[in-house]
């Protein structure tokens, strides 16, 4: 009789779904959360074979203090919180979800966008004041609001939500140009022109980054880059927080180096009460807590897929292996 697999959920408070059981025999154990001091402890206590993990790393040390371990289950896409090379040294499998948030998160990117061109935020501000009442006219101005047809969207990254983005982009009518390492032979169809790195960042009216972080991506945006972009232009980052130099942003943000910024992510998070973006007190300035990804309909279906992941590397096919 096959051995019961044993799993750990280490961070299940960080999905607000249903998380229906594997099929196969088993032993269930989650936890809400997971500090760093305990995560082996809790993985070696219940001699665990599969880890589930959204935001808890596992370090090639852990990995070294975990023999019962044979899959990381990340119920999230990104892997850096994942030591992949000692995983795969190890035999451990680990798999991702993948295009879950096909939906969620390029709605997410136009919410910062048009708050941020239509001036939302500002304009609220001058009604909290009192100011409309005030108005010799019917109407209040002094803020420009400018429309997104015509203006041209500049993606660094055209997959599958890269490319949910321009779908949006172009329904709005922009002109929609992307840069990324992977050619793009379908762009025409798509209504999408491939340019190289710096013409997106120096022609383009809205920059909307949807990268991994990596060490060729840390930091690609920082105080050199945003003072080649249009004055006016917006950065859009609903990737990953160390893809741009926050202090960078700040200080461009404060002198007008750039026309406005929406963040939905931060290098640290939680944040430290020190981030300077964390801070900021701006009207072009929009950060939301990392909940780009967070709708109900993208929490089920990365629910749904976290344990079809477990299903399959379980029967022996394993999916979405990152390797």
């Amino acid at each position: 009789m096959t051995e019961a697999h044993r799993i750990v959920f280490l961070d299940r408070d960080s999905l607000i779904a249903n998380v229906r059981k594997p099929s196969f025999a088993h032993e269930w154990t989650d936890y809400p959360a997971t500090r760093a001091a305990d995560t082996v402890q809790r993985l070696r206590d219940a001699r665990a074979t599969i880890a589930i993990s959204n935001k808890v790393a596992l370090s090639a040390d852990h990995m070294a203090q975990l023999p019962d371990l044979k899959m990381i289950a990340m119920a999230a896409t990104g892997t850096n919180m994942i030591d992949v090379a000692a995983a795969v040294q190890r035999g451990i499998v680990v798999s991702n979800i993948r295009n879950y948030a096909v939906h969620t998160l390029p709605e997410h990117t136009f919410a910062l966008i048009l708050a941020l061109r239509r001036q939302l935020v500002a304009y609220r501000a001058d009604i909290e004041a009192g100011l409309w009442e005030k108005s010799q006219n019917f109407c209040l101005f002094g803020h420009p609001v400018t429309d997104l047809a015509g203006s041209r969207l500049g993606l660094y990254g055209y997959g599958a939500l890269g490319q949910a983005t321009a779908r949006i982009a172009r329904a709005f009518g922009m002109e929609v140009i992307v840069h990324t390492r992977s050619p793009l032979p379908d762009a025409a169809a798509d209504g999408v022109r491939e340019a190289s790195f710096d013409e997106v960042l120096e022609t383009s009216d809205v920059i909307s980054l949807h990268l991994p972080l990596n060490d060729k991506t840390r930091n690609m945006i920082s105080a050199k880059e945003l003072i080649r972009m249009k004055r006016t232009a917006l950065l859009i980052n609903t990737a990953r927080g160390g893809l741009v130099d926050e202090t960078a942003l700040a200080d461009a943000l404060r002198a007008g180096v750039i026309g406005g910024a929406g963040f939905d992510v931060l290098t640290r998070e939680p944040p430290p009460e020190d981030n300077v973006l964390l801070k900021l007190r701006l009207p072009n300035f929009l950060l939301t807590p990392h909940s780009a990804w967070a709708s109900t309909q993208a929490m089920q279906t990365l629910a749904d897929q976290l344990i079809d992941n477990i299903e399959a590397w379980a029967a022996g096919t394993p999916r979405n292996v990152v390797s």
